[in-house]
Parts: C-alpha cells; sequence; structure tokens
C-alpha cells in the first residue's frame, strides 16, 4: 500500500491550527493575571486575539479547559529543567538546591500565573493537579529512588521527601512573590537548608540505629 503524503496545504493547516492555539493560551494568560480566574470568561481571553469568537471552541471546552492546559503547558516546560538539574546531581545539596533555584527562577518569571493559580487552589475546588503537573511529581518521587540508589541521597521514604520537596516549594513561593523584588535566590537558599537539615538528621539516626 502506498504511502499518503503530506501535502503542503495539509501542513499549512494544522500550522495555523497550532499558532491559533497558542495565541488563545497566551491571551488566556494575560486575561486570567489581570482579572484572575473567576472574573475572566471565554468573551474576555478571545477578545484578546485576531479570532473570531466562535474559534476559541474548536481549541478549548470551557475556561477550564484552557485553564487546565495552561497548567499542562507550564509543566511540560519546567519538568526538564527540574529532571536535568536532578540527572546531573553529584551530592545531597547539588540535587536540592538545583531543582529549588529552577523552580523559584520559574515562578519569578511568572509570577502573575503563579499568583492565578494560587488564588484558585485557595479559594476554589479546581484541579490544578492536571495529568502533566502529576507527571512531574512522579519523575520526582522516581529521581529521588534513583539517587537513593546511586548513594546520593540517604535511605529515605521516597514518597515523603518528593511530597516535602514539592510542598515546601509551593509554600515558600507562595513568600516569594510577596516580596518587592521577588527573591529566588533566597528562597533556594532557606528551602534546600530546611531540607538538608532533615536529612542530615535523619541519615544521622539511621547510622545510630
Amino acid at each position: 500500500m502506498a504511502t499518503p503524503q503530506v501535502t503542503p496545504l495539509v501542513d499549512k493547516r494544522e500550522a495555523r491550527k497550532a499558532i491559533n492555539r497558542q495565541a488563545i493560551l497566551d491571551a488566556a494568560r494575560l486575561v486570567f493575571a489581570e482579572l484572575g480566574y473567576g472574573a475572566t470568561n471565554v468573551r474576555d481571553i478571545i477578545g484578546r486575539t485576531d479570532l473570531g469568537s466562535g474559534t476559541f471552541y474548536n481549541y478549548f471546552r470551557s475556561k477550564e479547559d484552557i485553564y487546565t492546559a495552561i497548567l499542562d503547558q507550564n509543566a511540560l516546560r519546567l519538568r526538564p529543567r527540574l529532571r536535568a538539574e536532578r540527572i546531573r546531581a553529584k551530592s545531597i545539596e547539588e540535587f536540592v538546591a538545583g531543582g529549588f533555584q529552577t523552580f523559584f527562577d520559574y515562578v519569578a518569571n511568572e509570577e502573575m500565573m503563579f499568583r492565578v493559580v494560587r488564588d484558585q487552589s485557595r479559594h476554589v475546588k479546581m484541579r490544578i493537579q492536571t495529568s502533566e503537573v502529576l507527571a512531574g511529581f512522579d519523575e520526582l518521587r522516581l529521581d529521588i529512588v534513583a539517587a537513593i540508589g546511586a548513594g546520593v541521597l540517604p535511605p529515605v521514604d521516597p514518597g515523603y521527601l518528593m511530597a516535602a520537596i514539592a510542598g515546601i516549594a509551593f509554600e515558600v513561593a507562595n513568600r516569594m512573590i510577596e516580596r518587592d523584588p521577588p527573591d529566588p535566590k533566597g528562597a533556594a537558599e532557606f528551602a534546600t537548608q530546611l531540607i538538608l537539615g532533615g536529612l542530615s538528621k535523619m541519615r544521622g539516626r539511621q547510622t545510630d540505629e
């Protein structure tokens, strides 16, 4: 059977779809940051683009759908950077500090959208743990398991350590963005020392045992 040929017309159509989808995502980021999730409607988003009013529904089902897509896009941008830091780590401090510094730098650059996510998680029961966000948590857990196996981290519970790192990262980021200007370096140093102090105590306890 002959292989179907992709025509330039099909390529052009797919490229246009990708451009339109990204234009809607970019507009949604701006509107969510300006108005907040609750006050935003689909008309506000599409009004920030050059697209027709019905075009939105060719790509997204609802306001919640595009919000979820933004969270997934954020996770897809951040996850490779975090993994690269963890994989290259040769010590506990490098493993912990590299991830925190990367995360806090990203939050500082995406401050307005982070505020939207934070406010939504506080005031409205919305799914902020999307498939890509959850995949990022699982990557962290697997990298912890690998680091324990390589002797970089002490033999602690990977799930608990993953939850501790993720929880500290999110809560410290909440405080960091309230400072003027935000201080990613200071936030990373504080969070790193907090985790390292706990791991040091646990390693000492395991050695005593």
